[in-house]
């Protein structure tokens, strides 16, 4: 939308290095991104939502409102979240602290990342991905794009929170073009080794 645009670019003008791109994600990254998720998938973190791209995917998948949380740190974007998705639970707070919600009735499906991580120092990422794993349960992962060349998240961090990043897509018709990868926990008892997906780009993944 023309609107939704706008906010973006403003938003992208006034703080460029936390918003990272001057317009909103499009329909094809938010179709990659949010490729694996079903109405069996449950509850879904949404880090980073921004104008809603990907929320307005999730839903389409069968997630229910109330299954969505959506960690927004921009007030213009959180207030514009909460008038457009008003099922959905929209909290304005830094990403980093995600470890600290709770979620006693059921564990999280997956994580849905607009973070501009390669933006972030180190400790930040590492608190990102840390407080989300300890929400997600067994077999669910962390999807993440870029518009990088590579996986955003550093092998060292990977490898020190016990995770594996797979290239999952990638579309040119994104503004700029984006890629997206899957983490998730590396299977126990697998060694660590560098490996390449099969669309040319570097995966770290279990040998």
């Amino acid at each position: 939308m023309q609107g939704d645009f706008w906010m973006f670019f403003r938003s992208w003008m006034a703080a460029p290095l936390r918003v990272a791109a001057i317009a909103p994600s499009g329909n094809a990254l938010a179709g990659i991104i949010t490729q694996d998720i079903t109405s069996g998938t449950g509850r879904v973190i949404e880090l980073g939502p921004g104008t809603g791209v990907f929320t307005a995917k999730l839903l389409e998948r069968g997630v229910r409102p109330e299954d969505l949380t959506l960690i927004e740190y921009g007030e213009n974007f959180a207030r514009h979240l909460e008038a457009r998705y008003p099922g959905a639970h929209v909290l304005r707070m830094d990403a980093a602290r995600v470890g600290e919600l709770e979620y006693r009735d059921a564990p999280v499906g997956a994580v849905i990342s607009g973070l501009p991580l390669l933006s972030m120092p180190d400790h930040k990422v590492i608190a990102i991905l840390d407080g989300a794993f300890a929400h997600l349960r067994p077999g669910a992962a962390f999807y993440q794009f870029t518009y990088g060349p590579r996986c955003p998240v550093a092998r060292p961090i990977l490898e020190g929170l016990d995770l594996i990043a797979t290239h999952v897509g990638r579309t040119m018709l994104n503004v700029p073009p984006a890629s997206v990868y899957r983490i998730s926990r590396r299977p126990s008892g697998k060694k660590k080794a560098a490996a390449f997906s099969g669309a040319g780009e570097p995966s770290w993944t279990s040998a």
